[in-house]
C-alpha cells in the first residue's frame, strides 16, 4: 500500500461542495429550516460540507411524500420480479460508485478507507443483493382450520404478508452506510416506502445513495432522506402519525423514548441498542489466537462498534502473558488518518466523542488504574486521534507516558467498588479496554450480568 493519502475522486469533491438539502420526492430539495449542520473531517478537524438541519415541517414533507408514493402503489403495485430487478440494478450502481461512497464515508466518519471499501461498501453490496432476492420470496401460509359450526362445514384460512406503509429509519454514526442500508433494503423489498435519518455527524453517504436509487428506477417518494438533529428531526419522524414502522439503532435512552411514543400509537418498532460486551479467556486458550481475535473484536473502527469487546476477563494463569502480548500488539498499530491506507488506527468520529473518551481516562487515572498505551497520533490539536490503551484492572501503579496528543493521556476504565461502574455503562467508546484477572472467568458465562447492556460474549478456550 502507498504511504500517500488516497487521492479524492473529482466526484467526491463535487458532492462535498454542494449546498445539500433534503432528499424528498426523488430529488434534493431546500429545507424550510434555515439552520445548517456542519460536517467535519475527523482527521483534520476541518469542515468539509454542510447539510440541512430539518425541522418538524421538513419531516412532515418527507413523510407525506413517502405516504403519497405508498398509497399510489407506484412501488408496492409492481410485481415482485420487477422490484427485484430494480433493486439489483440499485446494487450494481452502488458497486459502480463504490470508491466514491467509501471516500465519503471515511471523510465524514474517520474510519480507514480499507474498512469503508471492504466492510461498508463490500458487505453492504452482499446485503443489498441478498435482500433484493427476498422480494420474490415473500410468502404466507394456508391453514386447514377446525371450526365445528355449522356441522359438516370445512374452512381454510391463509395469511398474506403485505407492506405496512411508511417506514422511518434512524441510523447511527459508526457505520452509517451499511446500517442505513440494513433498514432501507428490507423496506423496499417488502414494497414499503422509507424516510431515513442519518446521524447529523455522518449524513453524506445516504444522501448520495438515495440519488443512486432513483437512477436505478426506484419511484420518486419511495426513498427519502432527512438530515437534522435527533431532538427535533428525529423526534418528529418517529412520532409522525403516517409512519407505520420505526427502525432505530442507537442508545438505550433514546430507544426507550421511541418505544414509549410507539406504544402510544401502537406503531411497529424495532430497536437495536448499544452493548457492553465481555470477552472471556480461559487458561487453556492459545494466547496468539486470543490476541488476534481481541484486536479485531476490540479495535475495529476504533472500537466504535456496538458488539465490540470492552471488558476482558482472563483466567489468572494466562493473565500476565496475555496482557504482555496484547500490549505489544497494541503498540504495533500505526496511527493516522483514514485516507492513508497503511494506518490501522484512525480518528474517532468527533471532538465530542474524543472528549468523552478523555473523561473516562481521567477517571481511570484518579482510581490509579494501571494503564498500557500504544502509539501517539498526530500532534495537531484540531483532530481526534488517540493512542490505543488498555487498563489491566490492577491498581498498584499508573504507567503514564508523556506527549499524548491532543494534550491528554488516553486510558481505559477499571472497576469501581460502588455506584454505576464504567463497565456497566453503555458506550460506543474506543481507545480503552479493561482486562481483569479472574480465578474462574468461565463463571462470567453463567452468572447474571452486572451490566444491563450487552449484545454478546466472546469466549476463548482450547
Amino acid at each position: 500500500m502507498s504511504s500517500a493519502q488516497v487521492a479524492l475522486l473529482p466526484g467526491v469533491q463535487q458532492f462535498l461542495d454542494r449546498q445539500h438539502g433534503l432528499f424528498i420526492d426523488g430529488a434534493q430539495q431546500a429545507a424550510q429550516s434555515e439552520k445548517r449542520l456542519t460536517v467535519w473531517d475527523p482527521a483534520t478537524g476541518k469542515a468539509i460540507a454542510t447539510t440541512a438541519d430539518a425541522n418538524a415541517a421538513d419531516v412532515d414533507r418527507a413523510v407525506m411524500s413517502a405516504w403519497r408514493a405508498f398509497v399510489s402503489r407506484s412501488w408496492a403495485g409492481r410485481t415482485p420480479a420487477e422490484r427485484e430487478r430494480i433493486l439489483l440494478r440499485f446494487a450494481d450502481l452502488v458497486e459502480q460508485n463504490g470508491e466514491e461512497l467509501a471516500q465519503l464515508e471515511t471523510l465524514e466518519q474517520g474510519k480507514s478507507i480499507n474498512i469503508s471499501r471492504a466492510f461498508e461498501v463490500g458487505c453492504m453490496l452482499n446485503w443489498m443483493r441478498y435482500t433484493a432476492g427476498l422480494t420474490t420470496k415473500i410468502s404466507g401460509r394456508t391453514l386447514d382450520v377446525s371450526i365445528p359450526f355449522p356441522p359438516g362445514a370445512r374452512y381454510q384460512a391463509w395469511t398474506k404478508k403485505e407492506p405496512v406503509g411508511v417506514v422511518a429509519g434512524i441510523v447511527p454514526w459508526n457505520f452509517p452506510l451499511m446500517i442505513g442500508m440494513w433498514k432501507v433494503m428490507p423496506a423496499l423489498a417488502a414494497g414499503c416506502s422509507i424516510v431515513i435519518k442519518p446521524s447529523e455527524t455522518t449524513p453524506l453517504t445516504l444522501l448520495r445513495v438515495a440519488e443512486l436509487a432513483i437512477e436505478a428506477g426506484v419511484p420518486e417518494g419511495i426513498f427519502n432522506v432527512v438530515t437534522g438533529s435527533g431532538a427535533e428531526c428525529g423526534a418528529a419522524l418517529t412520532s409522525h402519525p403516517h409512519v407505520a414502522k420505526v427502525s432505530f439503532t442507537g442508545s438505550t435512552a433514546t430507544g426507550k423514548q421511541i418505544a414509549r411514543v410507539a406504544a402510544d400509537r401502537l406503531t411497529r418498532v424495532t430497536l437495536e441498542l448499544g452493548g457492553k460486551n465481555p470477552a472471556i479467556v480461559l487458561k487453556d486458550a492459545d494466547p496468539a489466537w486470543v490476541i488476534e481475535g481481541l484486536m479485531t473484536g476490540s479495535f475495529l473502527n476504533q472500537g466504535q462498534v456496538c458488539a465490540a469487546s470492552s471488558r476482558i476477563y482472563i483466567e489468572a494463569p494466562l493473565f500476565d502473558t496475555l496482557v504482555s502480548g496484547f500490549e505489544q500488539a497494541v503498540k504495533s498499530l500505526q496511527v493516522g488518518p483514514g485516507m492513508l491506507e497503511t494506518t490501522q488506527i484512525n480518528p474517532v468520529v468527533s471532538q465530542a466523542h474524543c472528549a468523552k473518551v478523555a473523561a473516562y481516562l481521567d477517571e481511570a487515572r484518579k482510581q490509579n488504574a494501571e494503564l498500557i498505551t500504544g502509539n501517539v497520533g498526530p500532534t495537531r490539536r484540531v483532530s481526534t486521534f488517540r493512542r490505543r490503551l488498555l487498563s489491566t484492572g490492577r491498581q498498584p501503579t499508573l504507567n503514564s507516558r508523556r506527549g499524548v496528543w491532543p494534550g491528554r493521556e488516553p486510558g481505559a476504565r477499571h472497576r469501581r467498588r460502588r455506584g454505576a461502574a464504567p463497565g456497566q455503562r453503555q458506550r460506543l467508546r474506543p481507545d480503552r479496554q479493561r482486562l481483569d484477572p479472574r480465578s474462574d472467568p468461565g463463571a462470567e458465562l453463567y452468572r447474571p450480568p452486572a451490566s444491563r447492556y450487552g449484545m454478546g460474549q466472546q469466549p476463548y478456550a482450547d
